[in-house]
């Protein structure tokens, strides 16, 4: 590390923004010379502002529009081994006191010091996402210091998403280590989740809405429930070990209901339990033409606005499964809205919450903002990192 390249900002980039803790600098605020795009992916570099003052130790991809990636703010910091253990048993004392048994998000990238890596534990198990150059890079020292700080046995690679593709990084999921005979179970909330870290969405399970289906599961008791993108049956599973009378999963995923069928049959709860596979907005206006109506109708839809470009249509789209959901919900009953796009902030996203619900000839009383559990951290100076919200209103008409 003594002999790091050097990259600089250029003189009108603002160099406060990153002494203030903002982790990334853009391809368009540095200077790119010949030697700097030299550099290979993943590589570390020390930043340096436009009067050669030291910023830190830096990870860069001169493939990437985020062509740098802070690091250590220690210019002197050396990124080896034991730096990232040291990372991952801080995020592992965070987790450890949240939780009883070790299921969650242990890094949540940026917010947890480790840019572009998410890892989420499973028990004995645990998936790495790594999704910056330097993560993939430096993929089995991540994996060995896991093992070293946690005592895993199975770590899968899930190299799969957006951010990769972004990185110039190729789609590749494997078992790294370890054996892994089939889905893992995973109780939250009273529920039994089954995680396909090998073939399901992200890695297996979306630990991230755990207080969301808690708080619903609190209004879930003797209601007629209906989880539209229920992935694994997310919403459902928590409503039904809840007393939810009866529950229906709707997701265009046959694997992922197929192992929502499964979580349902092992918390023996399976009769209670429908399943309808489809895409979501068909079959919400097929519900509401056959006059089904629910207590608890609640809607966790894929990301409709991934970035800026995408933020009108997204709202848009956002706006109308408020309104096909609205339509279904009985009299004094709940609905529950949630997106995961950080282009959409809460306030647009609540906003065309509600204009759905109004242009679906209802009322609404607002009664709960959620977001996601504690072990996906924010970093407050990332918006990025506090992607997802949860509006639930009470239709009074």
């Amino acid at each position: 590390m003594t002999d790091l390249p050097v990259i600089r900002l250029k003189p009108k980039a603002e160099a406060r923004a990153i002494r203030h803790g903002f982790p990334w600098v853009f391809a368009n605020e540095l200077v790119t010379d010949r030697r700097t795009k030299a550099i290979r992916p993943g590589s570390f570099a020390r930043l340096e502002d436009s009067e050669h003052r030291a910023l830190g130790v830096v990870t860069v991809n001169p493939a990437s529009r985020i062509m740098a990636r802070m690091l250590d703010q220690n210019p002197e910091a050396v990124i080896d081994s034991e730096w990232v253990t040291n990372r991952l048993r801080h995020a592992l004392d965070h987790r450890t006191r949240l939780y009883d048994a070790p299921f969650y998000r242990l890094v949540h990238a940026e917010a947890d010091g480790l840019p572009g890596v998410v890892i989420d534990r499973f028990g004995d198990t645990a998936a790495i996402q790594p999704n910056a150059a330097w993560s993939d890079l430096q993929f089995p020292m991540l994996a060995d210091a896991l093992q070293h700080v946690t005592g895993v046995s199975t770590i899968v690679k899930n190299g799969s998403g957006r951010a990769r593709v972004l990185e110039g990084l190729p789609e590749e999921t494997a078992l790294h280590c370890g054996t892994l005979g089939g889905p893992v179970p995973v109780s939250m909330n009273g529920a039994t989740y089954m995680a396909d870290l090998l073939g399901g969405q992200k890695t297996g399970l979306f630990f991230d809405q755990r207080p969301n289906h808690a708080f619903a599961a609190g209004l879930a008791k003797g209601a007629r429930v209906l989880d539209i993108f229920s992935h694994v049956g997310g919403f459902s599973l928590a409503a039904l070990a809840a007393g939810a009378e009866h529950a229906l999963a709707v997701d265009s995923s046959v694997p992922a209901l197929a192992l929502a069928q499964q979580g349902a049959e092992h918390m023996g709860v399976a009769p209670r339990f429908g399943m309808r596979q489809g895409d979501a907005f068909g079959v919400l206006e097929a519900l509401a033409g056959e006059g089904a109506r629910f207590d608890l109708v609640i809607c966790d839809p894929p990301a409709f606005a991934p970035n800026k470009d995408a933020l009108t249509a997204g709202l848009r789209a956002y706006e109308r499964v408020a309104r096909l959901a609205a339509a279904l919900v009985a009299p004094g009953g709940y609905l529950g809205l949630c997106s995961c796009s950080h282009a959409a902030d809460l306030s647009a996203f609540r906003n065309a919450s509600a204009r759905g619900i109004g242009r679906a000839g209802r009322r609404g009383q607002l009664i709960h903002t959620g977001f996601a559990g504690p072990d996906h951290p924010q970093l407050p100076q990332l918006a990025e990192s506090g992607y997802l919200k949860a509006v639930f209103f009470r239709l009074t008409a």
